[in-house]
Parts: C-alpha cells; structure tokens; sequence
C-alpha cells in the first residue's frame, strides 16, 4: 500500500520547482525528507540522542553527504565495487552543510546528532550541492530535534551579466561568478565560492541576491513543519550551572584578563599562559577542598576571557598582540628555498607559515575522478597539510581531515582563476603549514601564488589571500572589522572572513558568521578593509617576486604540443604502439596522442631540449607532406634491376630509377648502392593517379665537366 506523502513546491525566481516530500522514507529518523528538482533526488535524514553524554559540553554533530553510483546509473570502479570512504567532494558537500547548521543549534543543545544525505536519482543538469543543506534544513523541520532555524542554501552564479540561483551545469561553465551562500530567514551565515577577479561590489550583490532565494525556501519549510505538526521542539537539559560560581570567577578574574589582553604581546605562547596564570591562581585561592566541579570552573573563565579580549578590542581599538584593527602582522618570503623542486616558496606572517611547492608533471599524472555525477580526469591539485607540531601539539597524524580538504580546496580555488588557458602541465600543490596562528589556508594562497612563479608558470597575476574577523556589542552597537586574523581572535569573535584575489579583484571567498544580523555596512566596511590588506600583501610578496620566471628550471620536464591531422595518428603510434614506443625509447621523451574535435593532440614531454627536439623531429617526420622540390635523406630498402625504393620519410618509399642515380649511363645496379644506405636524395614528382614517389639523386650531383661544355 502506498504511503500518502505530505509535499511542498518551491519556486526558483525562473520558475523552476523545487520540491520536498516527507513521511513516505525513513520514518524511523527523528525527521526525513526527499527534495527532488528535475531528475536530481537528494534524501535527508537525522537522529538526534534523547539526552547528551556525561561530561559533553559540546554538540558533537556529523553530517555526512554521500552520492549514491546507482543514482546515475553506474557501478563503481576498484576491487570492491561498492562505495567506499566520502570523496574530497562529498566532504566538501558534508562541510557546506555543517558549517550552515552547526551555529544555529541552541548553544546548550548536546546531544549527539547525526545527519545523512544521500543522493538517490542524479539529473546530470542539476547539481545536487545546492540542495544539500536545504534537505538537511527541512529534515529538521519535520523533526522534534531543537534548531533555530530553518536554513537554506543556494548556489548564485552570474551567467552572460545575469545573477542566476542554482543554474544547469551547461549554463555555470560560463559563469565569472560561482558561489554558495547559506543563511536564515534573517541572515547570512555562510558564503564560499570562485571568480574571475570580480570587485567587492559584485559580490555582495550576489550574496544579497542569493538571500532573498533563500528567504522562500526558509518560509516554506515553516509552512512545511505546520502541515506536519512539528513546530513544538522535545525539551531537554544537558547543562548544570552554579550561577553562584559563574560570578564569583567573574569577579575575581574579569579584571586581570583584560589586562592580559591590552598586554599586545606578539607570542602566542605568551598570552596563553598569561591567561593561563589568572585562572590558576584563582584556583589557588580556592584552596584545595573548595568543592566545585573542575569543568565549570574552566567553562565559566573561557566565558570571562572571551568577554574581556572583546571588550578590550571594542573599547581599545587594539588586537591581542598590539596591532591596530587594519593593520597586517609582518610578513617574509621566500622562493626557490627547495632547489630540487620544480617550484618552492616559503611565506611567514606573523606565527603562521606556509612551505609550498610545485610539481610540474605529465598528462599521465593526472588525477582520475569516478564519482555518481562526474568521470573524467583533474589536472590542477592542491593539498594542504597541517601537522601537529605547526601549533606546538601531539597528535596523531591520521591523513588530511575534513578541515584539511577545506582549507585546500579554498586555495586551489583561488589560485586555478589566474592559471594559463593553454597548459600542457598536471600542476600539483603542497602547503605544510609549519606554523600556524590563524588564516592558514590565506598563507597557503600566498605561498602558492609564489612558489607557481618561482616555477615558471606564466599566471595571470600574483595571489594574495587574507582573513578578516568581527567582534561586535549588540547592546551598544559597536563593531571592530579585523584585517589578517589570530587563531584566538577567529576563535573568540563572531567571522571568519577570508578573501582572496590579485590585483584586479576577487578570485575566490569564504565566509563563516556566528552573530544573526550581518548589517550590509559591516561587510561592505570588511570587504574594503580586505581589499587594502590584499593589495598589502601583494606588495610585500613583489619585494620576493614580482612576475612568473621567464623560464622553467633546468630540471622541470618540458613540453610541446603539435596538432596533426586526424589520419596521421595512426602512423605516430604504428601497429601495436610500436612507432611511438621506439621514439619514446630513442629520444626518452613522454608522448601522448588524444584525438579532440577531430584532430590529433600530440603532447611530448622531455627532461632536456636534446630530447624534446629529436622527438620533435621524429614526429614531424611522420606526419610532414612529401613536397615536390624538396630534398630529403633517405635509406635504400630494396635494389631492384630498374632501380632502388628509397624511405626518404618515415613510412613512405619512392623510386630513385637507375636513370636518375647518377649523370652517367649505367648499365646494371650492381655495386651503386646497398641496402641500408643514406643517401641524399630530391622528391621531383608524385603520379597523380597512383600517388607514386619520383625521387631524383642525380639532379643534386654536380655535372661531370664534359656535359657541361657542350
């Protein structure tokens, strides 16, 4: 029997639907929707634990998106022919969903809490990212779990000068702008995304005009919970407070840690343990019996420390470590510190530093993609590393996390807008973040833009990336923008704005708020503040590196692209490969053949400029037209008693005629030539009928002297 699903239609501002179902799947989850817009069918399901474990003082929420094979019809490729761990994709897609809902559950909301979504029925026009967190925003808005929500989340592209939500895949190639922007009913909360160097202008508009889609999404998944009768939340209590002690520790410390924080001192480890000193002596003058709980004792100072560097800031106009709001930490570079490598860079601000390199290989070191939506190859990569010791910790290392793919694929996106059209390079990118206190993923932005110049890679511009924070007073309505963020300072304030882009603007975003509100005036002030620190850190990255390296280093495998007809690439790779395997053996180079829009690409790849010139040569050989008039050095294949057949170009004989050898008579071909000889000869006809060689030696040969008086 057939469940009676409840349903809610959605309008894009084109018209196109949008629609959610609940009560038909999963209905043992806490909540569970289908949302569905084309072909494309996305299931969203949460479980939220009635009560929270001892001593958790945190929500620990996963959210997990995963693309289903069978949703496009395809099996998965490896051994095991099933899905394996989250793709760098699906957890970039898990992490846009996160960072949107994370800071709008109630802050003593700790239960453990688990989202899925699962991408059910794929439409290879509509992209199923955009409607993540939508899912995951109406699953718990049929559910009981508390949330102050609900939440949306659009892609906005600009196509052809037109702001577009959720475009096709078809239409967003020729998108200059592309992001994700997630928000409330009343404020944004989240923005990523890519451009191609776009003014802070343009981007706001987008963001604001993503919103005003997301505003209709959000009212329809109150309509939704209505119809459902879901708009009373469980209760819960998974705190216990002392109030008594909460003030007594606000009294005794508030004071010395606003101190601690005007001290400006520039050593991380130096305000930590100046912070650190306040809460233990006050622990101190508990006595040993004092009786109180350990954990609220630290709850409660985090609470007063953080209300102390923020009012500091507020009232101050001074940073932990000194600085004036705008003003950037200093800033060191240096490139080719790896001479090994294809390309090296070091970039330090502040206590945050970035060791980048370049590796510049061939089409063979192309990463392979075999997703449900996409199969193909990748030949830009960036991998951001962070070790434990880059913030003086011990931990074990378990491979990149979930932050790690973040991080990277910021910087990867940033960087990809100002690489060459035309690159015949697999281009990868390392940054170890050997320290880090704060906007690391910027640094590697920084680090990256210099290592691919010290490279050779001709880049449209240099890179330069910043983070920008907030603290703001809703009672008062004072606010402080700060430009090239501390990690304290993005830990304890309420954004974490990071921007980057050359000189001519903006090439990728990421944005994180935790305050409701974000006023228009805060962020168009946090732009042009970024822009001025941006614009900062690229003249101090030109005192390193002003321009890409003429050249590539010595030892950077070189390349060179020839187009050839369609017809002659059988004849570069010869019968079972063996052509082009002996040039590859003979000159060392790399060689691939792909045949695109009905042409041949030839990509050769080389260690030195001997080799890449004799593949060259070899290769041109093959697929050259014989012209009439033209000299050519040719091999005897085969004597016969008319003449020799001569290959004077790979793959093509002609007749070299017992007449045209030499200017004297001859009466028998025994003994003028051998099998195997080079011999210099002159193409002087093709029959037209047969398309036949005439080759000529005797025109080339000087006329005895006899000849040449008569």
């Amino acid at each position: 029997m057939s469940q009676n699903a409840i349903t809610k239609t959605i309008l894009l501002p084109d018209g196109r639907e949008i629609i959610i179902e609940t009560g038909k799947l999963a209905k043992q989850a806490d909540g569970s929707v289908v949302v569905k817009m084309g072909n494309t069918m996305l299931l969203a399901a949460i479980v939220s634990n009635k009560d929270a474990r001892e001593g958790v003082d945190f929500l620990p929420l996963s959210v997990d998106y995963q693309e289903k094979f069978a949703s496009s019809g395809k099996i998965p490729g490896g051994f095991l022919k099933r899905e394996a761990r989250l793709s760098d994709y699906e957890v970039l897609v898990s992490r846009l969903v996160d960072r949107v809902l994370r800071p709008l559950f109630p802050g003593d909301y700790h239960a453990e809490t688990q989202m899925t979504i699962h991408l059910i029925s794929a439409d290879t026009e509509i992209m199923p990212d955009a409607l993540a967190a939508l899912a995951a925003s109406a699953a718990l808005a049929v559910s009981d779990i508390p949330f102050n929500g609900p939440i949306s989340e659009v892609r906005v592209a600009r196509i052809d000068g037109q702001l577009v939500i959720n475009p096709t895949v078809t239409d967003l190639q020729r998108a200059d702008i592309d992001m994700m922007v997630g928000a409330s009913i009343d404020s944004v909360v989240m923005v990523e995304g890519e451009m191609n160097e776009v003014s802070e202008s343009e981007m706001l508009e987008a963001i604001q005009y993503a919103h005003e889609a997301i505003k209709v999404q959000c009212q329809a998944q109150l309509e939704l919970a209505e119809m459902v009768g879901k708009t009373v939340k469980r209760e819960y209590s998974h705190e216990t407070h002392d109030e008594e002690l909460r003030q007594k520790i606000y009294d005794a410390t508030y004071a010395k840690a606003y101190e601690v924080a005007k001290r400006g001192s520039d050593v991380k480890s130096d305000r930590k343990s100046g912070f650190a000193s306040v809460l233990d002596e006050f622990v101190e003058s508990l006595g040993e019996d004092h009786g109180y709980d350990m954990t609220l004792i630290k709850t409660y100072y985090h609470d007063v420390e953080k209300d102390a560097v923020r009012n500091m800031i507020l009232n101050d106009r001074v940073r932990l470590d000194g600085r004036a709001l705008d003003q950037i930490r200093p800033i060191w570079s240096e490139i080719n510190y790896l001479p090994a490598t294809h390309g090296s860079a070091v970039f330090t601000r502040g206590e945050t530093q970035s060791l980048t390199t370049v590796t510049l290989g061939t089409k063979l070191d192309e990463q392979l993609i075999d997703s449900a939506m996409v199969s193909g190859t990748n030949k830009f990569l960036l991998h951001y590393n962070f070790p434990a010791f880059s913030t003086g910790e011990v931990r074990p290392n378990r491979g990149p996390g979930r932050r790690e793919i973040g991080h990277g694929n910021l910087a990867l996106r940033a960087l990809k807008k100002v690489l060459p059209e035309e690159n015949p390079y697999t281009i990868r990118i390392v940054s170890d973040i050997l320290e880090s206190n704060g906007s690391s993923s910027m640094a590697t932005v920084c680090a990256g833009s210099l290592a691919l110049m010290d490279a050779g890679v001709p880049i449209k511009g240099a890179v330069s990336g910043i983070a920008m924070g907030l603290i703001t007073d809703e009672k008062t309505g004072k606010f402080a923008v700060l430009s090239d963020i501390l990690g304290d300072e993005d830990h304890l304030g309420d954004m974490d704005f990071k921007v980057a882009g050359t000189r001519n603007g903006i090439t990728a975003c990421q944005m994180d708020i935790k305050v409701n509100g974000l006023s228009s005036e805060v962020l168009q002030q946090a732009l042009a503040q970024a822009n001025a620190g941006r614009l900062h850190i690229l003249n101090e990255m030109s005192k390193t590196i002003s321009e890409p390296n003429a050249d590539y280093k010595p030892h950077t495998p070189r390349s060179f692209n020839i187009v050839i007809d369609k017809e002659f690439i059988g004849a570069v790779i010869g019968p079972g490969g063996k052509v082009i395997q002996q040039i590859q053996k003979d000159t060392g180079a790399t060689i691939i053949i792909e045949e695109k829009n009905e042409k041949g690409h030839v990509s050769i790849f080389a260690s030195n400029q001997d080799a890449m010139d004799s593949a060259i040569g070899k290769i041109k050989a093959i697929v050259s037209q014989p012209e009439i008039g033209e000299v050519y050095i040719g091999k005897v294949k085969s004597i016969q008693p008319y003449g020799a057949f001569v290959e004077f170009m790979p793959g093509k004989d002609g007749l070299l005629h017992i007449s045209e050898i030499k200017h004297e008579r001859l009466e028998t071909m025994d003994g003028v030539l051998e099998i195997g000889e080079e011999i210099k000869v002159k193409l002087i006809d093709v029959d037209k009928k047969t398309g036949k060689f005439k080759l000529s030696r005797k025109v080339l040969l000087p006329k005895p002297e006899a000849s040449q008086q008569q």
